[in-house]
């Protein structure tokens, strides 16, 4: 049986760096085991906490508008069809400097956990 999980059946929540999150697949809600992807939205003018993960191997894609992401000591501007892999142990957080919202892809390996977030 396949797992599927569809965008307008989840309830948003906002994660501990201030980002809206859609859970699209993790392993707590929908039993894959290896990774999570979750939809973030971050508004204009608005920044996420600077943090990181201590284990997750997290990827940013971006599908929607343009920000600035903060990666360890480098910053830089990105937008629509941008990926950004952030190690673990890197700090990182991204400004929406655009007019519309920012829209990414955020997938985790091993999976996302709140514990394994520390707030910078």
């Amino acid at each position: 049986m396949p797992l599927i999980s569809h965008l307008n059946a989840i309830k948003p929540y906002v994660t501990r760096d201030g980002s809206l999150i859609f859970e699209l697949m993790h392993p707590l809600l929908h039993g894959n085991k290896n990774q999570s992807l979750a939809q973030a939205i971050v508004e204009p003018g608005q920044r996420t906490v600077l943090h990181r993960h201590h284990k997750s191997e997290e990827l940013y894609h971006i599908t929607a508008g343009e920000g600035e992401m903060t990666l360890a000591e480098e910053t830089f501007r990105v937008q629509a069809g941008d990926t950004v892999c952030i190690p673990p142990g890197n700090a990182h957080c991204i400004a929406n400097c655009g007019e519309r919202p920012l829209h990414m892809l955020c997938m985790c390996s091993p999976p996302y956990s709140h514990e394994d977030t520390e707030l910078l």
